[in-house]
């Protein structure tokens, strides 16, 4: 299988060049995608997870770049991210290692008898030729237990190294004496910067597009935000959007050829072409890039650009229109800007967070649990990711959106922190202070304090507040809600404490 894949590679890098004097670059055969020509070769050409490569890093052993002052022996690795962050990448990159044979298993379509089979190879190529085998295991999550223990016996004896790529959690899908036996290696979503890059390499690089066209100030970053941290999904983009601008081209020339096109009739005096300056007019047609527009973008994966800038006007106008939606309760309006947010390439976990912030500071004690739930969404988003993560935010945002509002707790803390800004309340009544160290019953430290679970129904009359703060009233509740029954409770409490 090393012999397939070291095979297949070839026919890619023999592909790579684009065929001379060819707008389309490599007319004339079947090409590999963008995404499998653009596949690094060495780790230094990698976008992103630069965290798991630095120098010495288990990842850079596989690979074979050992540190001369290193002992250590390759390691199995569990490689845990997104789709599009590299997983496969590398370990392919890994597979061209030197002195090591590569073995590519997708737990889709393997079974047990592949893995044994796998493991029997690798023993031989161990003991007589002194070779290391490296098993790639794509999508280990859907192994069962049986399937997983099966790797077990050549992971713990080193007869494989194994890199097992998985988008689910591991301490979930991988059985625990696999994952005790290999490194957890976790890939982050790429940020803008990376795909950014990686689709202007992609134009000019001769593996990808080898500068035959020219990406917008708008496309390319519509392709950026259709990405999504996706390198794959961007490259695959691209080369459409590519196709959809050369296709126009094309078109045009031929318009021009048949003199149907706008240059029609022009090219001589007496509205003849001559023909003294095709060839060259010809050459030069296919010299210039040709510019996929924003339009192009578009029409090849159906998708509208959406006028939303992360760090601009449109960002801040979105995210001030769904808060205030939500706090007026207007749920279909708080969808929308949702949806709005996260096509336009949003981080879901921003909006996490603003729906933390909403449920404390709009609904409130109101209904406590909306916090709970904007907390408990916050969580699943960064566990599960997108596309799923929609689901979850939308439960949070029906929640918040639709539960009874009080701003009281915030405004309560305002008031305290303008208190507290304003210099009152700087005493500490005595019997309230730490009376645990020596000397300090001698300063009357604790002195009359009661023991609040002592008292009648567990409340004690006894002054908490500084001298000059006593009787000020901070959280005043609505009517709404679960604040109707902290209302009444409040008054009582306040009525038994104060004295009153």
């Amino acid at each position: 299988m090393n012999d397939l894949f070291s095979a297949a590679a070839d026919d890619d890098e023999q592909d790579d060049a684009p065929a001379a004097g060819s707008r389309a670059a490599g007319i004339g055969r079947p090409r590999s995608p963008l995404a499998v020509r653009m596949r690094p070769r060495s780790l230094d050409e990698v976008v992103g997870q630069q965290h798991l490569l630095g120098r010495g890093s288990p990842l850079r052993t596989l690979a074979g770049e050992h540190d001369p002052g290193a002992h250590a022996a390759p390691s199995s690795v569990i490689l845990w991210g997104p789709p599009g962050t590299g997983k496969t990448t590398l370990a392919h990159v890994i597979a061209r290692g030197q002195g090591r044979k590569f073995v590519e298993l997708s737990a889709i379509t393997a079974g047990v008898k592949d893995v044994r089979r796998v493991m029997d190879e690798a023993l031989t190529s161990r003991d007589l030729y002194r070779q290391t085998t490296v098993l790639f295991l794509d999508e280990i999550h859907r192994f069962n237990k049986a399937q997983q223990d099966a790797l077990l016996p050549g992971v713990e004896n080193g007869w494989v190294v194994l890199i097992a790529a998985t988008t689910e959690n591991p301490s979930f899908s991988v059985v625990s004496p696999l994952l005790s036996r290999s490194l957890l290696q976790t890939l982050r979503p790429l940020d803008e910067a990376d795909i950014r890059g990686l689709l202007e390499r992609a134009v000019g690089d001769e593996r990808g597009l080898a500068g035959t066209v020219q990406l917008s100030p708008d496309a390319l970053e519509h392709l950026v935000r259709l990405a999504a941290g996706d390198a794959r999904r961007g490259l695959t983009a691209l080369e459409a959007a590519a196709g959809v601008a050369r296709s126009e081209q094309d078109t045009h020339d031929a318009q021009d050829a048949y003199g149907t096109g706008p240059g029609a009739g022009s090219a001589g005096t007496d509205g003849e072409d001559d023909g003294e300056d095709d060839d060259e007019d010809e050459g030069s047609r296919q010299a210039l890039p040709v510019l996929v527009t924003l339009a192009h973008a578009e029409k090849a994966v159906d998708v509208a650009a959406l006028r939303y800038d992360r760090a601009g006007d449109q960002h801040y106008d979105v995210a001030s229109a769904f808060i205030k939606s939500l706090r007026g309760s207007d749920v279909d309006a708080a969808l929308h800007y949702v949806a709005r947010m996260l096509e336009a390439g949003e981080d879901p976990r921003f909006i996490a967070r603003r729906l933390m912030i909403s449920a404390s500071e709009d609904v409130g004690m109101a209904d406590p649990t909306a916090l709970q739930t904007a907390v408990a969404a916050a969580q699943a988003v960064q566990l599960v990711g997108m596309p799923e993560a929609r689901i979850i935010l939308a439960e949070a945002v029906v929640h918040i959106a639709t539960a009874p509002k009080s701003n009281a707790a915030y405004n309560g803390i305002n008031a305290a922190i303008a208190d507290v800004r304003a210099g009152r309340g700087q005493g500490i009544p005595a019997h309230l202070r730490d009376a645990h160290y020596p000397g300090a019953s001698q300063l009357g430290h604790g002195k009359g304090y009661v023991y609040s679970h002592d008292e009648p129904h567990g409340i004690a009359l006894q002054q908490y507040a500084p001298d000059d703060l006593v009787g000020r009233d901070y959280y005043v509740p609505s009517d709404r809600g679960t604040e109707r029954d902290i209302s009444a409770r409040l008054s009582r409490l306040r009525r038994i404490i104060r004295g009153k």
